[in-house]
């Protein structure tokens, strides 16, 4: 049976795809692919998830975890997950820097008009 946090990761990121082939404007852009990166950070944080024998996983940083019978969460996929969400803040406010600075210049953020626009 799939489990609820897969099927929000999967309409997530679906989501996301959609706005951002059907959008034009460079905000609603930068939300879809923010949209995205949280799909998938959902989708990498339940994958590190692990629910057997009906019991409830404990965090892998308590002392004595080497005697622990009951199962853990993976360490890994969380501190992936953290890695990307910085690297996310770090394209997101560059992309909305960019998108200021077009507006500044071009007064518009429509797609299509900032595409007639080359040279």
């Amino acid at each position: 049976m799939i489990q609820f946090q897969f099927i929000t990761a999967f309409l997530l990121t679906v989501l996301g795809i959609y706005a951002f082939l059907a959008k034009r404007n460079l905000i609603k852009l930068i939300l879809a692919l923010d949209i995205i990166d949280s799909g998938i950070h959902l989708l990498l944080i339940s994958l590190g998830y692990r629910i057997e024998l009906n019991q409830i996983p404990t965090a892998p940083i308590y002392t004595g975890y080497e005697t622990l019978k009951s199962p853990m969460v993976g360490p890994l996929p969380q501190a992936l997950v953290l890695t990307s969400i910085v690297i996310g803040v770090c394209v997101l406010s560059l992309a909305v820097a960019l998108t200021i600075n077009a507006y500044r210049h071009y007064g518009t953020l429509d797609v299509r008009a900032l595409r007639r626009l080359r040279g």
